[in-house]
Protein backbone atom coordinates (compact mmCIF):
# COMPACT_ATOMS: atom_id res chain seq x y z
CA UNK A 1 0.00 0.00 0.00
CA UNK A 2 1.31 3.31 -1.00
CA UNK A 3 0.69 6.81 1.28
CA UNK A 4 -0.75 9.58 -0.79
CA UNK A 5 0.55 13.20 0.14
CA UNK A 6 -2.14 15.03 2.36
CA UNK A 7 -3.41 17.83 -0.23
CA UNK A 8 -2.49 20.40 2.56
CA UNK A 9 1.56 19.22 1.34
CA UNK A 10 1.02 19.48 -2.23
CA UNK A 11 2.86 21.92 -3.69
CA UNK A 12 -0.21 23.80 -5.65
CA UNK A 13 -1.93 23.75 -2.47
CA UNK A 14 0.58 25.63 -0.91
CA UNK A 15 1.76 28.11 -3.76
CA UNK A 16 -1.66 28.98 -4.51
CA UNK A 17 -2.37 30.30 -0.78
CA UNK A 18 0.52 32.06 -0.37
CA UNK A 19 0.30 33.60 -3.48
CA UNK A 20 -3.55 34.90 -2.36
CA UNK A 21 -2.17 36.06 1.14
CA UNK A 22 0.71 38.09 -0.72
CA UNK A 23 -1.53 39.45 -3.31
CA UNK A 24 -4.27 39.84 -0.40
CA UNK A 25 -1.72 41.94 1.65
CA UNK A 26 -0.20 44.09 -1.44
CA UNK A 27 -3.70 45.09 -2.23
CA UNK A 28 -4.55 45.56 1.23
CA UNK A 29 -2.02 48.09 1.80
CA UNK A 30 -2.84 50.37 -1.18
CA UNK A 31 -6.44 50.47 0.66
CA UNK A 32 -4.96 50.88 4.08
CA UNK A 33 -3.08 53.90 2.45
CA UNK A 34 -6.25 55.09 0.99
CA UNK A 35 -8.78 54.69 4.27
CA UNK A 36 -6.08 55.25 6.57
CA UNK A 37 -3.80 57.04 5.76
CA UNK A 38 -5.98 59.41 3.63
CA UNK A 39 -3.77 58.62 0.02
CA UNK A 40 -6.81 59.10 -2.51
CA UNK A 41 -6.10 57.18 -5.59
CA UNK A 42 -6.15 58.71 -8.70
CA UNK A 43 -7.82 56.31 -12.04
CA UNK A 44 -4.49 54.64 -12.74
CA UNK A 45 -4.17 53.81 -9.14
CA UNK A 46 -7.57 52.37 -8.76
CA UNK A 47 -6.59 50.30 -12.09
CA UNK A 48 -4.00 48.34 -10.88
CA UNK A 49 -5.60 47.20 -8.31
CA UNK A 50 -8.24 45.85 -10.69
CA UNK A 51 -5.93 42.62 -11.93
CA UNK A 52 -5.41 41.50 -8.00
CA UNK A 53 -8.91 41.85 -7.31
CA UNK A 54 -9.08 39.03 -9.96
CA UNK A 55 -6.26 36.93 -9.00
CA UNK A 56 -7.12 36.67 -5.67
CA UNK A 57 -9.99 34.63 -6.27
CA UNK A 58 -8.29 32.98 -9.07
CA UNK A 59 -5.27 31.77 -6.64
CA UNK A 60 -7.88 31.14 -4.25
CA UNK A 61 -9.64 28.75 -6.56
CA UNK A 62 -6.55 27.11 -6.86
CA UNK A 63 -6.52 26.03 -3.53
CA UNK A 64 -9.73 24.30 -3.31
CA UNK A 65 -9.05 22.46 -6.27
CA UNK A 66 -6.08 20.92 -4.93
CA UNK A 67 -7.87 20.20 -1.83
CA UNK A 68 -10.63 18.48 -3.99
CA UNK A 69 -8.02 16.26 -5.22
CA UNK A 70 -8.62 17.57 -8.57
CA UNK A 71 -5.98 16.76 -11.06
CA UNK A 72 -3.06 19.24 -10.83
CA UNK A 73 -3.03 20.80 -14.23
CA UNK A 74 -6.41 22.64 -13.39
CA UNK A 75 -4.65 24.43 -10.29
CA UNK A 76 -1.20 24.84 -12.39
CA UNK A 77 -3.36 26.48 -14.94
CA UNK A 78 -5.13 28.78 -11.89
CA UNK A 79 -1.64 29.93 -10.57
CA UNK A 80 -0.45 30.75 -14.11
CA UNK A 81 -3.47 32.73 -14.71
CA UNK A 82 -2.63 34.60 -11.37
CA UNK A 83 0.66 35.29 -12.48
CA UNK A 84 -0.21 36.61 -15.99
CA UNK A 85 -2.59 38.98 -13.77
CA UNK A 86 0.49 40.42 -11.46
CA UNK A 87 2.51 40.92 -14.83
CA UNK A 88 -0.47 42.86 -16.14
CA UNK A 89 -0.39 45.02 -13.29
CA UNK A 90 3.33 45.27 -13.34
CA UNK A 91 2.76 46.84 -16.98
CA UNK A 92 0.00 49.19 -15.63
CA UNK A 93 2.52 50.43 -12.98
CA UNK A 94 5.20 50.97 -15.73
CA UNK A 95 3.06 52.92 -17.51
CA UNK A 96 1.50 55.30 -14.48
CA UNK A 97 5.32 55.50 -13.11
CA UNK A 98 5.94 56.79 -16.56
CA UNK A 99 2.88 59.09 -15.92
CA UNK A 100 4.41 60.45 -12.84
CA UNK A 101 8.21 61.15 -13.88
CA UNK A 102 6.62 62.62 -16.62
CA UNK A 103 8.13 60.29 -19.63
CA UNK A 104 4.65 60.19 -21.56
CA UNK A 105 1.69 61.67 -21.26
CA UNK A 106 -1.29 60.18 -18.66
CA UNK A 107 -4.80 59.39 -20.28
CA UNK A 108 -7.27 62.08 -20.84
CA UNK A 109 -9.51 60.89 -18.22
CA UNK A 110 -6.95 61.75 -15.40
CA UNK A 111 -8.16 64.69 -13.31
CA UNK A 112 -5.42 67.41 -12.73
CA UNK A 113 -7.01 68.57 -8.96
CA UNK A 114 -8.97 66.65 -5.93
CA UNK A 115 -11.26 68.66 -4.80
CA UNK A 116 -12.26 68.20 -0.86
CA UNK A 117 -15.40 66.41 0.29
CA UNK A 118 -18.18 69.10 1.36
CA UNK A 119 -19.14 69.04 5.66
CA UNK A 120 -22.71 69.94 4.50
CA UNK A 121 -24.71 66.74 3.93
CA UNK A 122 -27.61 69.34 1.65
CA UNK A 123 -24.27 69.22 -1.09
CA UNK A 124 -23.38 66.29 -0.60
CA UNK A 125 -25.45 64.71 -3.44
CA UNK A 126 -24.62 67.67 -5.87
CA UNK A 127 -20.57 67.23 -5.01
CA UNK A 128 -20.61 63.36 -6.16
CA UNK A 129 -20.58 64.40 -9.67
CA UNK A 130 -17.89 67.09 -8.66
CA UNK A 131 -15.13 65.34 -7.14
CA UNK A 132 -12.38 64.15 -8.90
CA UNK A 133 -9.14 62.05 -7.77
CA UNK A 134 -5.97 63.62 -7.57
CA UNK A 135 -3.80 64.05 -11.12
CA UNK A 136 -2.44 60.71 -12.17
CA UNK A 137 1.18 62.44 -13.03
CA UNK A 138 1.39 63.77 -9.45
CA UNK A 139 2.97 61.00 -7.05
CA UNK A 140 0.86 61.12 -3.81
CA UNK A 141 4.08 59.59 -1.69
CA UNK A 142 7.55 58.50 -2.40
CA UNK A 143 9.43 55.87 -0.44
CA UNK A 144 12.95 55.08 -1.68
CA UNK A 145 11.84 57.27 -4.26
CA UNK A 146 9.49 55.17 -5.79
CA UNK A 147 6.12 55.82 -5.43
CA UNK A 148 2.55 53.67 -5.41
CA UNK A 149 3.06 52.67 -9.02
CA UNK A 150 6.81 52.02 -8.55
CA UNK A 151 6.08 49.46 -5.56
CA UNK A 152 2.76 48.35 -7.67
CA UNK A 153 5.89 46.88 -10.54
CA UNK A 154 8.03 44.76 -7.79
CA UNK A 155 5.59 43.75 -6.24
CA UNK A 156 3.72 42.55 -9.38
CA UNK A 157 7.46 41.12 -10.81
CA UNK A 158 7.55 39.42 -7.44
CA UNK A 159 4.23 37.63 -7.39
CA UNK A 160 4.54 36.64 -10.75
CA UNK A 161 7.80 35.20 -10.36
CA UNK A 162 6.11 33.33 -7.52
CA UNK A 163 3.55 32.38 -9.17
CA UNK A 164 5.56 31.47 -12.07
CA UNK A 165 7.79 28.95 -9.73
CA UNK A 166 4.75 27.38 -7.96
CA UNK A 167 3.33 25.96 -11.19
CA UNK A 168 6.55 24.41 -11.84
CA UNK A 169 7.17 23.37 -8.23
CA UNK A 170 3.24 21.89 -8.40
CA UNK A 171 4.28 19.81 -11.84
Amino acid sequence: MTATASPLARPGFIYSILLAIGMAAVVGAAIGFQYIGGYIPCALCLLQRQPYYYAIPIAILAAICELAGLPNWISRAMILAAGILMVVTAGMGVYHAGVEWHFWPGPATCSTTASSMTTNAGDLLGELNTIKGPSCTDAALRVLGLSFAGWNVIAGILLAAFAFIGVRKAA
